[in-house]
């Protein structure tokens, strides 16, 4: 498990790990209330990606990557 930086470093990893193989990958996020943060976690079972944000500005960068991670998943390509 690796946990990057920045999210800019994340997106780009989580969605090369989704186009290489998006049947066998799983993005979850989690918020743990006694730290005030949102952990993202992309898995392929063979690699993990990890981001803990803690600051507000990061959850519109974090909603706007998730819908486009969904548009991907959702589209037939």
């Amino acid at each position: 498990m690796v946990f990057v930086k920045s999210l800019e470093d994340f997106e780009i990893a989580a969605e090369n790990m989704y186009m290489a193989n998006p049947m066998a990958c799983r993005y979850t996020m989690k918020y743990i209330h006694s730290k005030g943060q949102i952990l993202l976690k992309m898995t392929d079972n063979a690699k993990c990606v990890q981001f803990k944000a803690e600051n507000m500005p990061d959850l519109k960068k974090i909603e706007k990557f998730t819908s486009n991670l969904m548009g991907h998943m959702a589209s037939k390509e």
